[in-house]
């Protein structure tokens, strides 16, 4: 049995890159195909997927929307409080919870999770607390290594 009820990610430097591109529309991301068709697995199998990010761009609404992700917290300061709420509207612990994050702002949200991950080139400081470090950066495949390994059962 699965144990891991909800997944949560960051977005800049998780689903992306981490590098923002600004035009005459505003900014915009470039996200990989492959961590979103493991994102649309998760979510056929009914495993919760979520968004917490510091920023709120369209270009990550729009990606939520193309792949099935329902729960978003965008604009968010607070990923732990925001991860929290959310395990309590899906009446799940925290300790039941992926959070997957790169930076600073992640590690308390990291903390809470009963699984913390993070990008291979995720900071220092977030690697020293993650349970799962990827061999795959950002935005190249990262999020799709940690569904892979919880989808063959390495992951609890």
């Amino acid at each position: 049995m699965r144990s891991t009820k909800l997944f949560a990610f960051d977005v800049d430097g998780v689903l992306t890159d981490g590098t923002l591109e600004y035009g005459p529309q505003g900014a915009c991301q470039r996200f990989n195909a492959r961590d979103g068709a493991g994102i649309m697995s998760l979510i056929r199998s009914g495993t919760p997927v979520a968004l917490i990010s510091f920023r709120d761009l369209e270009s990550t609404r729009r990606r939520a929307r193309d792949i099935g992700i329902r729960h978003l917290f965008l604009g968010c300061r607070d990923k732990r409080s925001a991860l929290e709420s959310l395990c309590t509207h899906l009446g799940i612990e925290p300790s039941e919870a992926l959070f997957m994050g790169d930076d600073g702002l992640d590690i308390p949200a990291l903390e809470l999770a009963g699984i913390s991950a993070c990008p291979s080139d995720a900071h220092p400081s977030v690697r020293s607390v993650c349970r799962i470090v990827t061999t795959l950066p950002g935005g190249g495949g990262a999020v799709r290594e940690v569904i892979d390994m919880f989808m063959e059962g390495r992951l609890r």
